[in-house]
């Protein structure tokens, strides 16, 4: 059957308003996602209703700081954001430069604490991850945990997933001069998963229920949650209500 000039108008509008529909969509839901603090690829359906935003009274749950958490400055600064992350989460990987960017911008006057959220349902090599970190840790020492941390991420954000194969990873500590027996022993223990499923635990407590959450504390004991992977300039305006 041959169409009229007319009807074929009428297809091809319609054809052009589907896909821009099917665009507009996606970059809407990838949003919400990130506002959301949802890990993931950004591929996922969101939910229906956002979480309930966690209380002032239910982030005060949170664990208390101890010398056995991962500390970037001083436990004494006015300002610490805690954040409870996942090396595998792709919005964790856009907010890691943002959190480097405030202890340069803001120095002694900010701490950053990293504890581990591995959203495992999703990120099936978040786990390990986490514990190779703490491994890492246990070997190397603090500063061998951080390097270690950025590494990851930067490596993630290469290579997504692939860049965590434990392989990768006991590769990633050698180049620290760590010693990749240590860590490979550690691994076929799971000596350090005790350590991560706290964190996790602690961050459930306090209300986290994605990545990155980052809860901000200060010394005079006001707490406020930072949901998601806001860019430098919200997180700016947070702390410099505090200070």
């Amino acid at each position: 059957m041959k169409l009229d000039h007319k009807t074929l108008t009428k297809i091809m509008i319609g054809a052009i308003a589907l896909v821009v529909g099917f665009v507009f969509g996606s970059l809407w839901r990838e949003n919400q996602l990130l506002r959301q603090g949802i890990g993931g690829t950004g591929t996922g359906t969101p939910t229906a209703q956002a979480p309930t935003a966690p209380t002032t009274d239910s982030l005060a749950k949170m664990p208390e700081l101890t010398e056995e958490d991962h500390v970037r400055g001083s436990l004494d600064a006015p300002i610490i954001l805690v954040e409870y992350s996942d090396y595998e989460c792709p919005f964790c990987n856009r907010f890691h430069p943002t959190m480097q960017q405030v202890l340069e911008e803001y120095g002694d006057q900010v701490a950053w604490v990293y504890r581990h959220f591995p959203l495992t349902s999703i990120h099936p090599r978040a786990q390990i991850s986490a514990q190779a970190a703490e491994c890492v840790a246990q070997a190397g020492g603090e500063d061998a945990f951080w390097q270690y941390t950025d590494r990851l991420f930067e490596e993630a954000g290469l290579a997504g997933a692939e860049a965590l194969t434990e392989e990768a990873l006991l590769e990633y500590a050698g180049e620290l001069g760590v010693s990749t027996g240590a860590v490979q022993t550690c691994l076929d223990n799971d000596a350090t998963k005790a350590a991560v499923d706290e964190d996790t635990a602690g961050g459930r407590a306090a209300g986290i229920t994605g990545t990155p959450g980052t809860i901000v504390m200060t010394q005079e004991g006001d707490f406020e949650l930072i949901s998601g992977a806001l860019p430098f300039e919200q997180i700016k305006t947070i702390i410099d209500q505090y200070l």
